[in-house]
């Protein structure tokens, strides 16, 4: 499962995994205050793609539709995130005060669709290698 949260809001029990998911650290937070387990910058929106946005809601759609390119080119940031949310809870934490138009609801979208394909891909492969062998699984 994988959850999104404002790094300025406190941990809570279900949070699971703590990972920041920004480039630049949260402004005036301490590193004690927001408990994360990880920081990973290089899965966040490049550098220039944020300045780009600058939180201007009308650029949302276009910044959902390059920060989606960036990902789709930088699989190594992102796949522990979903390896490890296939196990177990991992909450984003962002620091934009918009709770709806910030880079961890998109990586949050891109990494639940991958994690969907994943789930299908290995499903089809389970029933073509039972096919193949005429053993059925459930």
């Amino acid at each position: 499962m994988i959850r999104i949260k404002r790094s300025y809001e406190p941990p809570a029990r279900g949070d699971g995994q703590r990972i920041l998911v920004e480039r630049l650290w949260p402004r005036g937070m301490k590193k004690e205050a927001l408990h994360a387990d990880a920081w990973l910058k290089d899965v966040a929106p490049s550098t220039e793609l944020r300045q780009w946005f600058g939180h201007r809601v009308e650029r949302w759609d276009e910044f959902r539709r390059r920060y989606r390119k960036e990902l789709s080119g930088n699989a190594d940031a992102w796949a522990p995130l979903l390896d490890t949310s296939s196990r177990s809870t991992v909450t984003l934490l962002y620091s934009a005060h918009d709770t709806e138009h910030n880079g961890a609801r998109v990586l949050r979208e891109y990494l639940t669709e991958r994690s969907r394909r994943r789930r299908l891909t290995t499903k089809r492969a389970k029933a073509g290698a039972s096919r193949r062998t005429g053993s059925r699984t459930p």
